[in-house]
């Protein structure tokens, strides 16, 4: 068996599921079982929010240690599925350790749902929030329109490859300033507040914070603790983001004459 291919294809693994939102147990567990698979003396694998550190060593071998930088996260569950799959079945002797690689390659870039249906997806967690807060046929309306807007907005923050901080800021922004301009000059009489909550929560951290929380009581406090400020962090840009728009919005009418 090719030992170098193998912590290469454990560290490839590993950082798909780091990347795509897994807690670290489960990360180090995958990559751990990969590297079981070579039969040598030692293998061990360290993992952090923000990178992967696997090592491979026997008295017949040469130590072979690889390292992996992380800096892009997002959630992905469907990946986290694949890549325990393809584990599953290279430990079980179904797959090669080559396979497993040129599997993992390909779904390093899978696509799960078109762009499209992505954009259709943040509006409908728009509107059917919304719906489930208390709203109503034009307020539906209304949150249709926010919706579009933040899925132009995160779509555009994502082609500037912008950090999650300001993505989630200028796209709060947009929400609040959308829906205000929205019951001013479109449908007077809407629920403008109710409209923003639902809008924000496709920004809103819950995956990230309850990762956070299973990190921390499996003992990994210093990933947990990385990735609960990762959440509070992101909950502050939003806060932050729609407070502006609000701000900005009254200014705007304070200064018009009707």
């Amino acid at each position: 068996m090719n030992d170098k291919l193998l912590v290469e294809t454990a560290v490839l693994a590993g950082e798909i599921m780091l990347i795509s939102g897994a807690e670290i147990f489960r990360v180090e567990n995958t990559i751990d079982h990969i590297l079981r698979k070579a039969g040598r003396k030692t293998c061990e694998a360290i993992v952090f929010s923000t990178g992967i550190f696997a090592s491979l060593n026997d008295p017949a071998i040469e130590a072979i240690t690889v390292a992996r930088r992380v800096t892009v996260r997002a959630t992905n569950l469907n990946r986290v599925y694949l890549v325990n799959d393809v584990s599953r079945k290279l430990c079980g002797d179904q797959m090669t350790v080559e396979e497993a690689y040129e599997r993992l390659k390909e779904i390093q870039t899978v696509m799960q749902y078109s762009r499209w249906l992505k954009n259709a997806g943040i509006v409908g967690v728009s509107v059917f929030f919304t719906l489930l807060l208390g709203g109503g046929s034009r307020d539906f309306l209304a949150a249709a329109i926010t919706g579009a807007v933040l899925a132009v907005a995160m779509e555009a923050s994502n082609r500037l490859r912008l950090n999650d901080f300001c993505m989630n800021g200028i796209s709060a922004f947009l929400i609040a300033f959308t829906a205000l301009s929205v019951e001013r000059f479109l449908l007077p009489g809407i629920k403008s507040d109710i409209i923003i909550i639902g809008a924000i929560m496709p920004l809103v951290p819950g995956v990230i914070f309850t990762t956070a929380i299973r990190d921390t009581l499996n003992g990994d406090y210093a990933s947990g603790t990385a990735r609960m400020v990762e959440a509070v962090v992101i909950a502050l840009s939003v806060a932050a983001g729609v407070g502006a728009g609000i701000r900005l919005f009254q200014w705007i009418i304070g200064g018009l004459i009707w």
